[in-house]
């Protein structure tokens, strides 16, 4: 089906061989990348008789008639690696030994084939033959986790255009579906490796067929999202899908039905991404109005410009993941440890508790496997881990210097193209070609059957040749994730009057007065300390002289401390609801149970019978954090104490009480 997806049909038209990729996903989610170099070949039984009858019954003697009818027939090459030229050139040199009829055996350029080693991630080459006069060269890519894309998302932007890619764009990363057609399979391919390949550091999870067989199309009506292609014959079978985002890549147009919201980037990154998409795809935007323009600014080469459009991406997600490491929660108390994402935590801290576009990403499956991928804090980094800790700022402050962004922009794309391309001086590479025209042969012997026992025995020779080559593995290199600044708004519209040294001070004033009995300063500061406690640092402050106070055994209250100390926890606690981060209701927690004041001769009352019935405490999830975070404070501070300290003895003690703390906590 997948070698033929229009369908097996006969031809009257001796037509040119053709070459796609296929992708396949098994049962394990690993991809098969099926290359199919088709090619039609004539019916032996139709190619006419030696002898013809003729009106009136007579016979005579006749040459063999030209073939009248072509069958196709499919050369398939079958790998989990990704290397589309290479196989091209290695299936194009087997149907050049077929159809020039070169003294090759193609039993052993097949063997040659399966029994190549390619060499493992790293930047590393490796020259080979088939044995056919090739000479081929496999480049490996430094880093396997950066996508290889070669030129498709250039063409992709160049067949689409800017906005209707980042419409797709945002459809796939909120887990919509989409539908590519073209009357060309390879171009199906293209675009569908491009789009999946500008969601990196993400990868996609649903199901993912860049050519779909006719046969199957039924599977459009799958309610799971998707990134499927299908050619353009049945365009008209898939102008009936109501829930698909259908883009015609010939045409450059994308169709969104009215049924389907399009969540959108925030602001201000969405105009950002776009202003950036335009200064590099079109470099005379920005000079098209000078009176006196300067000399035509040529576009980068489409392997470069591939890379800087990819690096415009890599750049938005820096922006929109920044700080997601601070949100990462290590939960130690299963067999294995387990990684959680404090998406509230995050949304709350960037201001964007309301936005649904990053909502729905975060609850998406494409973000489940970023976190627990790279949620450890020890493993091989790249590009993306480098980006999101160090260069935010510098991406900021080039917001409005085109200038610069364009050059950073192009420093990324450096680093991606040598990711593809790390050796400068390749080596020199001859594969053979078939005779022009040698389809158009009126005589062509079919194909010959492939002797497999042959096929089999020459592997075999060629395996133990190879037995004392060095291994094709690769040592990662790990290293400690740097955790880059914390979360900070995306909007950048935090309030510096509630965040000013000036409003912290009002606070800390307001508890120091209340503390020292001072009644009339307290009724002074205290409506500007609860107008200065709806920002977070100012929220964070309180809790901190709060504690401090704790400490120096000021918990017992007068009844007037006591009604202040409530009205400052209250005004904190009504601004943590179940969509904001929980960190400050967490660190009010143990306070609550510190402070009080007499009521009676042996009758007291906590500051948490007067702040119990805020949303917070009803919150399963603000439970298992707090109790998550709290396991993981006590393992750091075993560990940490147990590494400074080398007495055995003592060190089993504190093993002992540290395993007494957390069973109480459980």
């Amino acid at each position: 089906l997948f070698c033929s997806p229009g369908g097996w049909q006969l031809s009257r038209e001796r037509k040119q061989p053709t070459f796609f990729v296929v992708v396949l996903t098994d049962i394990d989610s690993d991809r098969h990348y099926c290359s199919c170099l088709t090619f039609y070949e004539a019916e032996i039984n139709l190619q006419g008789t030696k002898k013809e009858e003729i009106e009136g019954g007579a016979e005579v003697s006749g040459l063999i008639q030209p073939a009248e009818v072509f069958a196709p027939k499919s050369l398939v090459l079958v790998s989990r690696l990704y290397y589309p030229e290479i196989f091209r050139a290695c299936l194009g040199l087997i149907y050049t030994v077929y159809v020039d009829s070169l003294n090759v055996s193609l039993e052993s350029l097949i063997a040659n084939l399966c029994a190549c080693l390619v060499p493992a991630a790293g930047g590393s080459q490796k020259l080979f033959s088939l044995g056919a006069g090739d000479r081929q060269l496999i480049q490996t890519p430094l880093h396997d986790s950066l996508p290889v894309t070669g030129t498709s998302v250039a063409l992709l932007f160049q067949q689409l255009g800017i906005q209707n890619v980042l419409s797709l764009f945002c459809a796939v990363l909120t887990e919509n579906k989409v539908l590519f057609h073209s009357a060309s399979f390879q171009r199906l391919s293209d675009a569908c490796r491009a789009l999946e390949s500008l969601m990196f550091p993400l990868k996609y999870s649903y199901p993912y067929i860049p050519i779909l067989p006719a046969q199957l199309l039924e599977v459009l009506s799958s309610p799971t999202p998707f990134i499927i292609g299908v050619h353009s014959v049945f365009k008209t079978d898939i102008h009936e899908l109501l829930d698909v985002i259908i883009a015609d890549l010939d045409g450059g147009t994308i169709k969104i039905p009215e049924c389907i919201h399009l969540s959108s980037l925030p602001e201000p990154l969405l105009h950002q991404t776009q202003s950036a998409l335009s200064l590099i795809l079109h470099p005379d935007l920005e000079v098209a109005d000078h009176a006196f323009p300067p000399p035509r600014t040529a576009l980068s080469h489409s392997k470069m410009l591939d890379k800087e459009v990819r690096a415009v991406f890599l750049r938005l997600f820096a922006q929109l993941f920044q700080g997601y490491r601070s949100c990462l929660q290590l939960i130690r108390i299963h067999a294995e440890p387990v990684i959680h994402f404090h998406k509230t935590a995050f949304l709350g801290q960037r201001g964007l508790v309301e936005n649904d576009f990053l909502t729905k990403v975060l609850s998406g499956m494409a973000f489940a496997g970023f976190v627990s991928e790279r949620g450890p804090p020890y493993r091989s980094c790249d590009l993306f881990d480098e980006l999101v800790a160090f260069e935010v700022e510098r991406i900021k402050v080039e917001e409005n210097n085109p200038v610069k962004m364009i050059k950073h922009v192009r420093e990324l794309a450096e680093q991606l193209f040598k990711n593809e391309n790390p050796n400068p001086h390749m080596a020199f590479q001859k594969v053979p070609r078939p005779t022009e025209g040698s389809h158009l042969r009126v005589h062509i012997l079919p194909f010959p059957k492939i002797n497999e026992a042959r096929v089999q025995e020459l592997i075999q020779e060629n395996v133990a040749k190879n037995q004392n080559a060095p291994p094709a593995t690769r040592i990662e290199k790990k290293c400690v994730v740097p955790a880059g600044p914390p979360v900070v708004s995306i909007m950048d519209k935090v309030t510096t009057v509630f965040n000013s040294a000036q409003r912290l001070e009002v606070v800390r004033n307001c508890i120091s007065f209340i503390f020292e009995n001072k009644i009339l300063e307290t009724e002074k500061t205290l409506p500007a300390a609860l107008r200065a406690l709806k920002g977070k640092a100012a929220r964070q402050c309180l809790t901190d002289e709060l504690g401090l106070h704790v400490q120096q055994n000021r918990a017992i209250l007068d009844h007037q401390q006591f009604d202040y100390i409530i009205r400052m926890m209250n005004c904190t606690l009504q601004d943590c609801s179940s969509l904001e981060e929980y960190n400050i209701a967490a660190a009010l927690l143990p306070l609550t149970s510190a402070f009080y004041r007499k009521l009676a001769p042996g009758v007291s009352q906590f500051a948490y019978t007067c702040v119990q019935d805020h949303p917070i405490w009803t919150n399963q999830q603000f439970w298992e954090t707090t109790f998550y975070n709290a396991v993981q404070e006590q393992v750091r501070s075993l560990y940490l104490s147990a590494k400074e300290d080398n007495h055995a003895p003592h060190l089993k003690q504190k093993v002992r009480e540290k395993k007494r703390t957390l069973i109480v906590w459980d």
